[in-house]
């Protein structure tokens, strides 16, 4: 089968950065190849040594994600750029399977030189053991560029030989032509002597060979010479670029390209560009089909083993791990929000927050939608306060809506989850943001810090925070008192059932950001279940990798009592347990109950209180009609 460059530009193009600092080049030549409404992406990979779990690598991918943010300023105008890092255990298993999941046309390296030769003498050119690897494995064509500059580009010279090889050379060097408006000029070496009749088939074959793969543009040359490499080398010299295809198999005496491709990228003066086309293997001998049947059931282990729950997991939280500073630059966040068109909405639940609320909503104004417009509306829900809380966020600047009063011929229940599911009928934006109100050091970065990975990873589709939770008794801050229900009953519940989610650091906390068309199709716990409940039904919904986290440093909260505590872990179980019962298709309990007995004790009292802690759950936003309507959805 042809590969998809055969047939027109590539739509895919991968290009695996092992020092973004010089990736501009590459993202030029990338973007003058990609066919119109492509994807170019820029892929960093962290190598974590065997025997060391793969969540090792979450800092280093932290500091890889912030060298890729600089590549974004090498796209041109109109080129869909993208970056991508990537944890494993080598560089060119990582570039394979990218590759092979974007579905990639074409791969592009870039070729930093000499290293002393394994295969012969020193003086042998050499690709780095990540190329070679890839250049064997690969499922689609390969670009290695030998680097030294790409200012402006007049002329293009493309050396042929023929074979499929020279075919994608002419196709690439067509495509660098029309980008560059530069001259595209053809070439093939013939010995001086050649027989005259012999000698005007070949000027034939090549100027038909040019025609059909490179179109009317680039000129034909027969160039006579008695050595071919220094002729080629000689013809660079007035060239700004150089186009060569493979002239041997990969491994061929200790080659990947060819002796020839490979002594002109390190001889001539420009840069350098040699390519190959994918090769499928066609075994004939019993021998050769062994040897590919053991490859195959080997590679079969590799990926059961890479797809065991806790390698995903550990894969997840390295990749899939951010911090707010990634996204401190809201410039950047904009030039992305805008790029794709997207429009943003936070939301500020509240139940008597007078204390926090007024300048909460404050810096979210201020910084987020009149420094920087990065906020497109800012909502404040709030479930019946008793204080002043809705006259201070409205004086303020926020929108204030009661959520009883929203869709309220279909009622209304007590609950954060309840206010959460009537704000997405509330708001418009393409992304929703939520952040907790009773927040005492209360920074934009609560709200940006969430969206920044969905600005950033097109596979992201809901983000949550983390943070350190320190408590406050007695006038005093204590490390690590917060977060008691998350430690003693949701990260065990989850190890349990839902081991997939075991990498959240924080599956409760406040505040989180998803894109709408998630949101609006799964269901919402209305009580203290909803957070656990988004998660449960987003990685269904999405597979985990489409899930993140982001570290938002401390956050400084109102601390609830113990009996709080203890209603609020009953209702987490309760909504675990139903998800289970509805996952596994099966009757877990008898009777799974919904009320809750606290006993009362004391000197002159004994009593157990009974109290309904059962958490409602509606459905899932899209399917509410004055919801659709007001979205414009079609029935």
């Amino acid at each position: 089968m042809s590969s998809p460059i055969t047939r027109g530009l590539p739509e895919r193009i991968l290009i695996p950065l092992a020092n973004p600092r010089t990736a501009a080049d590459l993202v030029r030549i990338g973007a003058a190849l990609l066919a119109p409404g492509g994807v170019l992406t820029a892929l960093s990979i962290v190598e974590v040594p065997e025997g060391m779990p793969l969540s090792e690598g979450a800092t280093r991918a932290r500091q890889a994600r912030r060298l890729l943010q600089k590549v974004l300023e090498f796209a041109p105008d109109g080129i869909d750029l993208r970056t991508v890092v990537r944890i494993g255990r080598r560089a060119a298993e990582g570039i394979v399977e990218l590759a092979a999941e974007e579905e990639a046309d074409l791969v592009i390296f870039g070729w930093a030189g000499l290293v002393a030769g394994r295969r012969g003498s020193p003086d042998d050119p050499e690709f780095s053991p990540t190329i070679d690897e890839v250049l064997r494995d690969a499922p689609c064509d390969i670009a290695v560029v030998k680097q030294r500059g790409v200012g402006d580009v007049e002329r293009i010279l493309v050396p042929v030989r023929g074979g499929p090889h020279a075919e994608l050379a002419l196709r690439v060097a067509a495509a660098l032509g029309r980008s560059f408006a530069a001259d595209v000029d053809a070439v093939h070496v013939v010995a001086s002597d050649l027989d005259p009749l012999l000698r005007s088939q070949t000027e034939r074959a090549l100027a038909m060979l040019v025609r059909q793969h490179a179109g009317e543009g680039p000129r034909a040359t027969i160039i006579d010479a008695e050595e071919i490499g220094p002729a080629i080398l000689a013809e660079s010299a007035t060239a700004q670029l150089v186009v060569m295809g493979a002239t041997a198999p990969a491994g061929f005496d200790g080659s990947l390209f060819g002796h020839l491709p490979e002594m002109v990228a390190q001889g001539a003066g420009p840069t350098v560009i040699v390519v190959r086309t994918r090769e499928v293997p066609s075994p004939s001998t019993f021998e050769q089909r062994a040897a590919q049947a053991e490859t195959m059931e080997a590679a079969e282990r590799a990926v059961r083993t890479g797809r065991s729950v806790p390698a995903r997991v550990d894969r997840w939280f390295a990749e899939s791990s951010f911090h707010h500073a990634e996204f401190e630059d809201l410039r950047r966040l904009m030039d992305l929000k805008e790029k794709q068109g997207i429009t943003i909405s936070a939301v500020l639940p509240t139940l008597n927050e007078s204390a926090t609320i007024a300048a909460i909503v404050r810096a979210a104004r201020v910084e987020l939608m009149e420094k920087v417009p990065f906020l497109d509306e800012l909502l404040v829900i709030d479930s019946d306060s008793e204080d002043d809380t809705r006259e201070l966020a409205e004086a303020e600047g926020a929108r204030v809506v009661r959520h009883p009063d929203v869709l309220s011929r279909y009622g209304t229940y007590r609950g954060k989850g309840e206010a959460l599911w009537k704000s997405l009928y509330e708001t418009t934006g393409d992304l929703v943001v939520w952040s907790d109100t009773d927040i005492q050091d209360w920074h934009p970065r609560f709200l940006y810090g969430p969206v920044g990975p969905l600005l950033a990873e097109p596979r992201i589709g809901y983000v949550k925070a983390y943070y350190q939770r320190p408590i406050v008794q007695d006038g005093q801050m204590k490390e690590g008192g917060g977060g008691r229900v998350t430690e003693l009953v949701a990260r065990p519940l989850i190890n349990l059932f839902f081991p997939e989610l075991s990498g959240y650091i924080q599956p409760l906390s406040g505040e989180y950001a998803g894109r709408r068309e998630h949101l609006e199709r799964i269901p919402f716990f209305t009580g203290y279940a909803v957070e656990i409940g988004h998660l449960i039904d987003l990685v269904e919904r999405l597979g985990l990798n489409g899930l993140g986290q982001v570290d938002l440093d401390i956050r400084i909260h109102r601390n609830q009592e113990l009996e709080g505590l203890s209603k609020m872990s009953f209702v987490i179980l309760q909504a675990v347990m139903k998800r289970l019962e509805e996952r596994r298709r099966a009757r877990l309990f008898a009777e799974l109950g919904s009320t809750m007995k606290l006993p009362r004790s004391g000197p002159n009292e004994l009593a157990l209180e009974v109290i309904d802690l059962a958490d409602a759950e509606r459905p899932p936003m899209v399917r509410i009609p004055e919801y659709r309507e007001r979205r414009g959805l079609d029935d």
